[in-house]
């Protein structure tokens, strides 16, 4: 349970989606507040089947990279668009996550095989510090989504020297 008002990471969650999205946004934005944490809509903030991501993207990446506390959630059909947005922005680092049906193997961080079908957000936040997570929604059910959102909130950026190097390039 994050602190009172906060997030898991101290900061703001931020969240975001489209026109497909728009229906299980509202549903995790409620989640998430009745879990304890602060959430800043980004939008859509109503219905349109003719709007586009990067409105709604755009702000949410820019927002997040302005503070380091803070953490997004995108979410879009493919959720692959969405990334490509957020990742677009300097400090952002988007990652897709599709669900548990993929990988069927994975590998943990010390290099041992591994059934666990989130070691990918894992990974991402260790070695990446990936502070927004993308969802496809013709890919994964709500309860896969806050699933990945619990494991995404709840693992912390390693801090190790050789991953901040490789952060820090991302920006240049």
């Amino acid at each position: 349970m994050p602190a009172e008002g906060g997030s898991a990471s101290g900061g703001k969650i931020y969240i975001g989606a489209d026109h497909v999205g728009f229906e299980i946004k509202e549903k995790l934005m409620d989640y998430l507040i009745n879990q304890g944490y602060e959430v800043a809509d980004k939008g859509a903030f109503v219905f349109n089947k003719d709007d586009d991501y990067p409105d709604f993207i755009k702000p949410l990446a820019e927002a997040v990279a302005e503070d380091s506390k803070a953490r997004g959630i995108i979410i879009g059909g493919s959720g692959f668009g969405e990334a490509i947005c957020a990742n677009r922005v300097k400090g952002s680092r988007a990652l897709v996550f599709y669900g548990p049906m993929l990988p069927e193997i994975a590998v943990d961080i010390e290099g041992r095989k591994s059934n666990d079908p989130y070691e990918i957000i894992k990974l991402a936040r260790l070695h990446n510090d990936a502070n927004i997570i993308s969802f496809g929604v013709r890919f994964i059910t709500e309860e896969q989504m806050k699933e990945a959102i619990k494991v995404f909130l709840e693992t912390k950026f390693s801090g190790d020297e050789r991953h901040i190097r490789r952060i820090k390039k991302l920006d240049l």
